[in-house]
């Protein structure tokens, strides 16, 4: 399950946004890059970008963001968390469903490994389901 399979299945129903935040594996930092580690990575997540340096501008992160969004082909339209990463501090994982009373019906997991779709997708489902 990807989410641009859940794009396509609910986004007649539900508002996607996509917001770019810090670069999470940065060459110049928690770098996935090199030997057995990147094979892994790329296995598990092959449309990984393991080469990007932490952006030290907003221009440079507005950049990354760009190649994400045309490397995983979401279909969503990709925001940028500011520099000062004001959104990644008030939301530290990757996924979240706010229902219709601005509540978080959902927060995935933490890191790489939290990053479920297939819990999202099931979440929307119950969401829908409940004002249905």
């Amino acid at each position: 399950m990807s989410l641009h399979e859940i794009f396509e299945q609910f986004h007649q129903q539900v508002r996607f946004i996509s917001i770019y935040i810090r670069e999470a594996h940065p060459v110049d930092g928690w770098w996935f890059g090199g030997g057995i580690q990147e094979s892994l990575v790329k296995r598990v997540f092959p449309k990984v970008s393991t080469d990007l340096y932490d952006p030290t501008t907003i221009e440079e992160r507005r950049a990354a963001a760009g190649q994400c969004e045309d490397t995983l082909k979401y279909g969503i339209r990709t925001y940028v968390d500011l520099m000062d990463d004001r959104v990644n501090a008030a939301y530290p994982t990757r996924l979240y469903l706010v229902d219709m009373e601005g509540r978080v019906a959902y927060a995935g997991g933490l890191g790489p490994y939290g990053f479920k779709p297939a819990e999202l997708k099931n979440a929307v489902e119950d969401c829908l389901e409940r004002i249905n």
